[in-house]
């Protein structure tokens, strides 16, 4: 069995694979302070909730954005789980041929997302493929059809803004983001959740065409993160939701480097 393990600003990701099967997926809650130990009962915690003993966990894949957490995720597997883990380093073994500028500034789960996508979507179909991630950023990564990460878009993610609008204007209340019926609001909140979601859907649409403009007008679009489906669904520049994108890419990684 293959844990594998996304370290992002907003939650860690945590999948177990039986073979090519995602068997479990747990979420928790990003927090730099926590220690190895901290990490470690509550990984093992759930693997044996859910009937995984840690001595059957064969092998650990982990990419992380996190760099105070990547250290400990690492003290972590090798003492609960007597395992080395895969660390993912972009550009030199993920097996995407990475032409950023500086391969080493894009972030691992952006090039996961792009071997994910590319070989669950782009092959088959022989297509370039375009990447967006409703995470705590919102980013556009675009893969060309040979399979290179060629570049992409980084937004501030929409909770971001919903949380800059309450704290730089004095008047405007915190709100959940949610779709409204209507585009024009009645009220406040009504206002501000319209501007912060369909604002989102024209901003998906708008930079996905114009990747496309520039990649590819064929290329596939492939959504992942908290908003996926609830964006896609408004739309129809997304042919995809794939929400356990990431982990399906860190189990293709793992095995490149076997």
């Amino acid at each position: 069995m293959l844990l594998a393990i996304d370290v992002g600003n907003t939650n860690i990701v945590l999948g177990v694979f039986d073979g090519d099967r995602l068997v479990h997926s747990w979420r928790l809650t990003t927090l730099r302070e926590r220690t190895s130990d901290e990490l470690g009962i509550l990984v093992t915690g759930l693997c044996e909730h859910h009937g995984v003993a840690p001595a059957a966990v064969t092998g650990i894949v982990m990419a992380s954005v996190v760099p105070p957490l990547t250290g400990t995720l690492i003290a972590m597997a090798r003492h609960y789980f007597d395992r080395e883990p895969l660390t993912l380093d972009p550009g030199v073994n993920t097996g995407m041929p990475v032409l950023y500028d500086q391969p080493g500034d894009v972030g691992a789960d952006r090039v996961v997302n792009g071997v994910a996508a590319f070989e669950r979507y782009g092959r088959p179909a022989g297509q370039p493929v375009i990447v967006v991630d409703f995470g705590t950023a919102t980013t556009f990564d675009a893969i060309t059809a040979q399979g290179e990460y060629l570049g992409g878009v980084i937004c501030p993610g929409v909770q971001i803004s919903a949380d800059a609008l309450f704290q730089r204007a004095a008047r405007l209340p915190r709100i959940d983001v949610r779709k409204t019926a209507t585009v024009i609001g009645r009220n406040t909140v009504a206002s501000m959740q319209a501007g912060l979601f369909w604002g989102y859907v024209d901003m998906v649409e708008g930079l996905v065409r114009r990747m496309r403009h520039e990649l590819g007008e064929g290329a596939l679009c492939v959504a992942t993160g908290g908003l996926a489906a609830t964006i896609s669904a408004e739309t129809d520049v997304i042919q995809h939701v794939d929400g356990e994108l990431t982990l399906y890419g860190l189990r293709i990684v793992w095995e490149r480097n076997q």
